[in-house]
């Protein structure tokens, strides 16, 4: 699946390239109804091959990290990091930029692996997100406007996301044990 989403990616960058860039007007318009459909577009979307590749390698270490929990999880996070960055960045963007790219959903991704041991309450987990927090963690500063070129709107609601994401599923964790560890199955 992770090896199916890239592929898209660049197979939409390189027609992208191909029609002028034209396709980047699909991507999440702030404040405008139409914008709306960025949301799904965005995250397929990218501002040249820089911006893609910076987008597909930390999506492919921290994607298999997630995918590694099952498929559905993968795609419940992705779809809320999707959900989530793009509803932030229509709300809260900047209404005179179209804001593309996949980092939303990387963030995503960072902020589920970074918390969900935390809310899962187990240490193999805690230890899986100090160390993506020590190799990715510097990514965190995208979450600050500092650069108009950057939707830091994307990052800071993917990210939220992303732990949203790790809340709401560490409670099915947790049942998930308590209903194992119950001598007749039931909580």
């Amino acid at each position: 699946m992770l090896g199916v989403i890239v592929a898209l990616w660049w197979l939409v960058e390189v027609v992208d390239l191909a029609v002028d860039h034209r396709l980047d007007r699909f991507g999440v318009q702030p404040h405008e109804l139409i914008g709306l459909r960025g949301i799904v577009f965005a995250p397929f979307l990218h501002a040249g091959f820089g911006h893609l590749i910076g987008n597909t390698v930390p999506f492919l270490v921290l994607g298999w990290l997630v995918i590694s929990a099952g498929v559905a999880r993968f795609a419940a996070v992705l779809t809320i990091g999707a959900v989530g960055s793009g509803l932030g960045v229509w709300l809260f963007g900047s209404s005179e930029e179209v804001h593309i790219g996949a980092s939303g959903v990387v963030f995503a991704l960072l902020g589920y692996l970074m918390l969900r041991g935390v809310f899962e309450r187990r240490i193999g987990q805690i230890v899986v997100g100090l160390v993506v927090a020590a190799l990715f963690g510097g990514l965190l500063w995208g979450v600050l406007p500092t650069d108009r070129s950057i939707s830091w709107q994307g990052h800071l609601f993917g990210f939220a996301s992303g732990v949203a994401a790790a809340w709401l599923f560490a409670g099915d964790a947790r049942r998930s044990r308590l209903t194992r560890s119950s001598p007749t199955g039931a909580a």
